[in-house]
């Protein structure tokens, strides 16, 4: 026998033994879940016949830390199970497959999902002085990463915030006296929604303005009369303006001192409005919201139609004004539709297949709790 013979079976004879690491698997290789849910991951070995026995099987963290108490590995070694995950169990776990011929490993990557948690830095209650630059930062943890705000208790408008690696900042360069109140950071992700709040008290100088304004909130009806008073302390007495967040005070009111009138208000004069009080140590702010609530206006669309038997009728009712809104079709003259009309929620009329004896005057009724308005259209049918 030739050495490099030799050295062939020598090789063959050592591979034989020795045998092959073994061939492994995971399912499944990835998986969300919620906070509280649990999940399970199996490891595979495909075995041959040049696997070496015994096998170990075992389950690591991918960082080599140590499996979290509410994970558990079954008997046989095969399934890791995670029983109401948390958030620390995120991450990636190893199962790992030994046996005399060498080592396998095979990831799985687990991502848990939870509402976020929120901190505010500093924490509040906040006391400053007149002047002084304030800032609170926000922070939130959640998965999916969540989006943060600003606003403050009683407003539905966010804030005009400074967003920085993750860190939402509400800032006063030089707070007011009028900035005092509640802010609420609000963190929000799919799996739902949390708040911090902090109160911020702003000390003011003796004699500063102190405004207030009764009612801070108003519903009206279209083309009532709606009376806001506004009271001021302070020393020297303050002196009282009105105005009205981003655009003009309605062209039908009175100012008499602090009490503003607003004579037959109408839907666009819905809106903020401000009074401001004033004098030699600083001014004050006071809000009302009022929405003014409309009956409908109502038109249909077309305001005449003609057709020809066999042919499909489509009306539309339009209105306008404070929902929710409810619409009534009748015929002028007849006690009823026709059997094959078809009414929908938003208003519409549909005929599949119109005959002579559908031509005529249709009406629709626009109702909301205000009260409600009508409008006609001609229907013609010709052969």
């Amino acid at each position: 026998m030739d050495l490099s013979r030799g050295a062939l079976i020598l090789f063959s004879l050592i591979y034989s033994v020795a045998g092959q690491a073994p061939v492994i698997s995971v399912e499944p290789r990835a998986a969300t879940v919620r906070k509280g849910e649990s999940v399970s991951f199996r490891c595979i070995v495909k075995l041959t016949d040049s696997n070496s026995r015994p096998l170990e099987v075992q389950w690591k963290k991918a960082n080599n830390q140590a499996l979290p108490d509410n994970v558990k590995v079954g008997p046989d070694g095969s399934v890791l199970t995670v029983v109401n995950a948390v958030p620390g169990n995120h991450g990636q776990y190893r199962c790992v497959v030994s046996s005399a011929a060498g080592r396998s490993t095979a990831n799985v990557m687990l991502t848990v999902k939870y509402a976020p948690k929120v901190r505010l830095t500093p924490s509040g209650p906040l006391r400053v002085r007149k002047g002084e630059a304030v800032s609170v930062e926000c922070r939130a943890q959640g998965r999916p990463n969540p989006t943060l705000s600003w606003k403050r208790q009683g407003s539905t408008l966010k804030l005009v915030t400074a967003e920085e690696n993750d860190v939402n900042t509400i800032k006063f360069p030089a707070i007011h006296p009028d900035d005092s109140g509640v802010y609420i950071c609000l963190a929000e992700n799919t799996e739902g929604m949390t708040e911090a709040k902090i109160e911020i008290i702003v000390e003011r100088e003796p004699g500063s303005p102190v405004a207030s304004v009764t009612p801070t909130e108003i519903t009206a009806v279209e083309g009532h009369t709606v009376i806001i008073e506004c009271q001021a302390s302070g020393s020297p007495p303050p002196v009282i303006t009105w105005s009205k967040l981003r655009a003009p005070l309605p062209w039908k009111h009175t100012v008499n001192g602090g009490v503003l009138t607003l004579t037959s208000v109408g839907r666009q004069d819905s809106g903020q409005y401000i009074c401001n009080a004033t004098n030699i140590h600083g001014y004050s702010e006071a809000y009302s919201d009022m929405e003014v609530e409309t009956p409908p206006y109502t038109t249909i669309l077309p305001d005449q139609v003609r057709l020809q038997p066999g042919d499909a009728l489509q009306l539309q009712c339009l209105a306008h004004g404070t929902h929710p809104i409810q619409f009534t079709w009748s015929r002028v003259g007849r006690p009823s539709l026709s059997p094959t009309a078809e009414l929908t929620n938003d208003g519409k009329l549909l005929i599949a297949k119109v005959k002579q004896s559908d031509s005529g005057t249709y009406k629709c009724v626009a109702t909301n709790h205000i009260g409600s308005t009508e409008a006609t259209t001609r229907v013609i049918i010709r052969a």
